[in-house]
This record gives structure tokens, C-alpha cells and sequence, in this order.
């Protein structure tokens, strides 16, 4: 059981905006040399067009294995098939309720529901503002099985310079979740205060 660092990360891009949260985590995982089995919603799919120059195709592209998100007999749909964990990036509040509730009707839903029974990191990078009771009832819920809810939620003290910085911080905060080493963004160490203040990107 010490080789989970070799064991590929599932990862699921579903249709709330912010999918470049999704794109540029496939990216960077492949620049790490991490296996990555991907989940494309159809809602997704369609953002991709609304909000990046990427199409469908570039972004399968960069995954090791891709699954169709109706095919809820694919292998990461069993717990018998061993992976580090499972990150939704970005997750639909559709999405969260569905998990929240069990609720299996695609293979995205079905892996991060396989991934909380088996006790692995399921980090969903949820995307809606403002909330209401009742989504926050259900994140309630996703923690109580074991889910980490990370929305992506910016620093600044690391003096981010493009938006890119600030989609940077939000993957590390992520990828820190599941045991993945990363230089996206600079970490804080209690020696830093005042030190930026004639600094540029660090």
C-alpha cells in the first residue's frame, strides 16, 4: 500500500464555469507525470467552447484515459480498481447534490461516489456564488462521508500577477489533497511578511 503514488488520479470536469480549472489541472498533471483518467460532462463539454479556445478533442487529449460519462460500467465505476482519489474541477451544484445523495446516474457521479466508500480523497472545487441554505446543507453532507469541498476560493499573499497565478493556487490547494507534489504557487512560511512588497511574481 506505499505505491498509491503510482496509482492515477480520476478527474471529472463538469459544466460550472471555471472550467479552465479543470483544463489547466489536466495540464499540470501531465507536466508531473501523473496518470489521469478523465470524466468530461456534456455540460462541460459545451463550456469549453463558452469560456477557452480549447475544444473537446485538446482536452481529451491530455488525460491517459478517458471515459465516457454514460458508461457507468468504466473501471474507475468499481472499487475494486484501485486510484489516489478523485477531484471534480470545476463541480456543479447539480453535480454536489447528486453525490451528496447517492444519487449515481453517470459514471462522474458513480466514481465519486465509489471514491467516498472506499475511504479515498474525493475533492470537489465547487463553483456557485451566492449560496443558499440548501446548498450549503449539502456540502454539509458531502463532509460528513468523508468529502473535502475546496471551493476555488483565491490568495493573495503570494502576490499573483495573472489570472492564471490565481487558477494556480486554487489547483495546488487541491493537488495538496491528494498527495501530489507541486510548484504552483509559493507557500507561506511565517518568514514572508513584508518581503513582497517590492517583489513581483515569486
Amino acid at each position: 500500500m506505499n505505491d498509491n503514488k503510482k496509482l492515477p488520479l480520476v478527474l471529472a470536469i463538469t459544466g460550472a464555469t471555471g472550467v479552465i480549472y479543470g483544463v489547466e489541472m489536466l495540464r499540470v498533471l501531465r507536466e508531473l507525470g501523473q496518470e489521469t483518467h478523465l470524466i468530461l460532462s456534456e455540460a462541460a463539454g459545451m463550456n469549453l467552447g463558452i469560456e477557452t479556445e480549447y475544444s473537446i478533442e485538446d482536452v481529451k487529449a491530455m488525460a491517459s484515459v478517458v471515459y465516457n460519462n454514460k458508461d457507468v460500467g468504466a473501471a474507475v465505476a468499481s472499487g475494486s480498481f484501485r486510484t489516489r482519489g478523485m477531484i471534480v474541477a470545476p463541480c456543479t451544484i447539480k453535480t454536489l447534490s447528486a453525490i451528496a445523495n447517492s444519487f449515481t446516474t453517470n459514471l462522474v457521479i458513480r466514481a465519486a461516489d465509489v471514491t467516498l466508500k472506499e475511504r479515498r480523497p474525493l475533492v470537489l472545487m465547487v463553483r456557485e456564488t451566492p449560496l443558499h441554505k440548501g446548498h450549503l446543507e449539502l456540502m454539509t453532507r458531502v463532509a460528513d462521508y468523508g468529502g473535502i469541498i475546496l471551493p476555488p476560493m483565491p490568495a493573495f499573499y503570494h502576490r499573483p500577477q495573472t489570472v492564471m497565478d490565481i487558477v494556480h493556487q486554487s489547483l495546488g490547494k487541491a493537488l495538496d489533497q491528494v498527495g501530489i507534489e507541486h510548484q504552483l504557487f509559493e507557500r507561506w512560511t511565517g518568514k514572508d511578511r513584508g518581503r513582497h512588497s517590492d517583489k513581483g511574481r515569486q
